[in-house]
């Protein structure tokens, strides 16, 4: 795996999002609370299948909680995604907000790649 290339994608995203949100409303969540008690729990899901990894676990055992993680992940992104396009896209659109929803367009291809 070339990780250089991943810390690089990393960085790029994180970069790309340091120059988004250029739009006017406030981004407030009513999910906020469940979006970071979920994301805590997922952290620490993969601690523990690094810490398997580290301990020479099997590789399918492995695969499987990935799999686990990856998916409490898709959970929190629908989450999200509900959350934005119920206030921040409805905004958005009242006031007519362009960027914003080229903004959510770009977030959906990057999460769907």
């Amino acid at each position: 795996m070339d990780l250089s290339r991943e810390d690089s994608e990393m960085h790029e995203h994180t970069h790309d999002h340091d120059h988004t949100h250029k739009h006017a409303h406030v981004h407030s969540h009513q999910h906020t609370q469940a979006v970071l008690n979920r994301l805590s729990r997922a952290v620490g899901h993969l601690e523990s299948v690094k810490k398997m990894v580290e301990d020479g676990r099997d590789c399918s055992e492995v695969l499987i909680q990935l799999a686990a993680v990856r998916s409490a992940l898709g959970s929190v992104s629908r989450i999200i995604l509900k959350d934005h396009i119920e206030h921040c896209v409805v905004d958005a659109v009242e006031s007519n907000d362009q960027a914003a929803l080229d903004e959510l367009s770009a977030a959906i291809d990057h999460l769907f790649k």
